[in-house]
């Protein structure tokens, strides 16, 4: 999330997953263009080292001869399923350097999965292979392991054994689960300050983690780590610009992964991740860039980003992408409790409106011929919320939903940037969630770099309106640096948003708790991210009881 000044404003038709890009080039730039951006697009698979999916080749580096740790970036797990986990690591023993300090070989990898951290019984193991096409990562599907159970993981390649994670699979599909923890973080900018947040999560009880965006940020990071003000090392001068190209995006990566707070909070949990927009650019929509860059050339630095993206997340092969499109939106279930749909508000969105400032909604925000997720994303949703059997369908995506009046004039201006300048693929969403018969709808979200907690309203503008839902939004891990309490506009929002029940704008995460009766929301923040080691306390609790939504005090 930023400030944005651009552009103007461009109608998407969203249904399909090509189509909608280069028919928005089309419209923009005239047909000769639009065989550019066509060409373009057909050329990302031999453009800036993105090899064709599968295609991975080259000789075999003989691992013995890896003299420093190569597993300085981690390791994490992924997606569970009630029978798999994805495994993922990258080998880097110079993380800082290009190709990760290895050489343009593959390498084989063996792992280990265990029911116990001591590896005395294994109950799945094999060999992977890290290629140098894919940045020497590894995303290891497992499968036949046991529902509803914690495992031990680990990988070995000649001496060097990595750290040991602890990861888990979902219950089955059919089980009657009773209870599931899980926290929800975004918005993590290095140069903001350190990731103390990670280290408190990894040391929570929590069953999975949802990544809701912003994982990175590609704006240039000082040698002195930005906020951080390291005094005792110096960052290479190469991260000291925007990132653009592949070789950016890889090392900006490795950058973050490298940190210790991420690497213990990877470890300990599964993650579900999802992106926003600075995992590519800021505000981008679709295939229209911050800048208005051509679009021949926004996609091929999107099909870097989405590349790099890939190949540094725990996910699975489902997820790879191809050139600039990468189908990220997934459904994950923990057996009958709960449901979650996890969603993608970039990729396929209509352009913002009103040049993406901050504008009171009118015609042009609301045609509804716009979206912010596809119209192929959008049906996804309905029709699975349709044949959904579970207790709480939860709604894991980026930018605030519910209504965000910014000020207290009859004109309120809104983000364009967020569902408030898609008010009606919201409508579509609840109408679709209402149809379905979802009682029990939360929405989690992240982007804002503050902690909030809503009552989705019917009509948002009408307090006595029917409650629909509850939206929880988790603050930032660093962005914002270390923020306050009550920010400056905190009564401004409370007054012109009825509907919001918690704003505070401490960095942390937030924690929810599921059962058959109610689902609880902890916010749990720290005093300071530009210093290293803050406690860390729990700002807010609220519930909201199953069949009955709208958030109280707990």
């Amino acid at each position: 999330m930023a400030p944005a000044g651009r552009r103007r404003s461009l109608t998407q038709d969203t249904s399909s997953r090509h189509d909608p890009e280069l028919v928005a080039a089309a419209r923009h730039f005239g047909r000769r263009r639009f065989f550019t951006v066509t060409a373009a697009a057909a050329a990302l698979a031999f453009s800036a080292n993105l090899p064709a999916r599968g295609v991975a080749a080259g000789t075999e580096l003989d691992a013995a001869r890896i003299g420093t740790d190569p597993f300085t970036l981690g390791i994490a797990s992924g997606d569970p399923l009630p029978d798999s986990v994805l495994l993922w690591t990258r080998l880097a023993p110079e993380p800082y350097e290009p190709g990760g300090g290895l050489a343009e070989k593959y390498v084989a990898v063996k792992w280990e999965v265990a029911i116990d951290d001591m590896f005395i019984f294994v109950v799945r193991r094999g060999t992977a292979i890290a290629y140098p096409e894919y940045n020497h990562s590894l995303h290891v599907e497992v499968d036949d392991l046991d529902p509803g159970r914690e495992y031990y993981y680990r990988f070995r390649t000649g001496t060097w054994i990595s750290e040991t994670g602890r990861t888990r699979t979902a219950p089955a599909a059919t089980a009657a689960t009773t209870r599931l923890t899980y926290a929800a973080v975004a918005c993590q900018a290095y140069h903001d300050g350190y990731f103390t947040v990670h280290r408190h999560l990894a040391e929570d009880d929590v069953d999975v983690v949802f990544h809701l965006g912003d994982y990175l940020y590609e704006y240039a990071v000082d040698s002195a780590g930005g906020a951080r003000d390291y005094t005792d090392r110096k960052l290479p001068d190469l991260y000291n610009r925007e990132v653009k190209t592949l070789e950016d995006y890889r090392l900006r990566y490795a950058l973050y992964k490298s940190d210790p707070d991420l690497r213990a909070a990877h470890a300990t949990h599964p993650f579900v991740v999802t992106w926003d927009d600075h995992e590519t650019e800021n505000n981008y929509a679709g295939a229209i860039s911050e800048n208005d860059d051509p679009p021949q050339e926004f996609l091929l630095r999107r099909a870097a980003a989405y590349r790099a993206h890939w190949e540094n997340q725990p996910l699975r092969r489902a997820q790879q992408p191809d050139g600039p499109d990468m189908q990220l939106y997934r459904r994950l279930q923990w057996g009958t409790l709960a449901q979650f749909d996890v969603l993608d508000t970039r990729q396929y969105r209509s352009d913002q409106a009103y040049g993406d400032s901050r504008h009171a909604p009118g015609p042009e925000s609301d045609d509804p011929a716009r979206s912010i997720t596809g119209a192929k994303q959008e049906d996804w949703l309905i029709d699975g919320w349709r044949a959904s059997q579970a207790h709480w369908n939860v709604m894991a995506q980026q930018v605030c939903f519910s209504q965000r009046k910014f000020d207290l004039t009859a004109e309120a201006k809104m983000s364009m940037d967020a569902w408030d300048g898609y008010r009606a693929s919201r409508r579509r969403v609840l109408d679709g969630a209402r149809s379905a018969g979802v009682d029990n709808l939360v929405v989690m979200t992240g982007d804002v770099h503050v902690g909030y907690a809503f009552d989705i309203k019917d009509d948002f503008d009408d307090p006595a309106s029917r409650t629909l839902g509850t939206e929880i939004v988790a603050t930032s891990v660093a962005s914002g640096k270390d923020g306050a309490d009550k920010p400056a506009n905190w009564e401004t929002y409370h007054k012109a948003n009825p509907h919001l029940k918690f704003y505070n704008g401490r960095r942390g995460y937030v924690r929810v708790a599921l059962d058959r009766e109610q689902a609880r929301a902890d916010f749990r923040t720290v005093s300071a991210v530009t210093m290293p080691g803050a406690p860390v306390t729990t700002a807010a609790s609220f519930v909201t009881e199953s069949g009955n939504p709208g958030l109280q005090p707990a």
